[in-house]
């Protein structure tokens, strides 16, 4: 099979930029692998560490005001269901002839 002579200055034409373009990739890989392997990730400085302890308790904080509320709504649901309930059954007292 014999190669046709437009073809070579194409190949060449594209695998240059290939080339320019995927050894620095290829690089950046392999310094990313190389770098987790060995280092892992890098240190936070100190007020960064302090102010995702004091993010998490505020957040812990807004946790245990919403349980509240969220008890305060299911405790007051219940007392109207109640107070319904007895209404009725006043009502129905109140219907019945004896």
């Amino acid at each position: 099979m014999r190669i046709q002579g437009e073809l070579i200055p194409i190949v060449l034409f594209t695998m240059v930029p290939i080339t320019m373009i995927g050894v620095p990739i290829a690089r950046a890989i392999a310094r990313r692998i190389e770098h987790g392997v060995r280092g892992g990730s890098p240190a936070l400085p100190n007020d960064v560490g302090d102010r995702l302890e004091r993010m998490e308790q505020a957040i812990d904080a807004i946790a245990v005001e919403v349980e509240r509320i969220a008890e305060g709504q299911r405790f007051a649901s219940k007392l109207l269901a109640a107070r319904d309930e007895v209404g009725r059954s006043k009502s129905a007292l109140a219907r019945s002839p004896d």
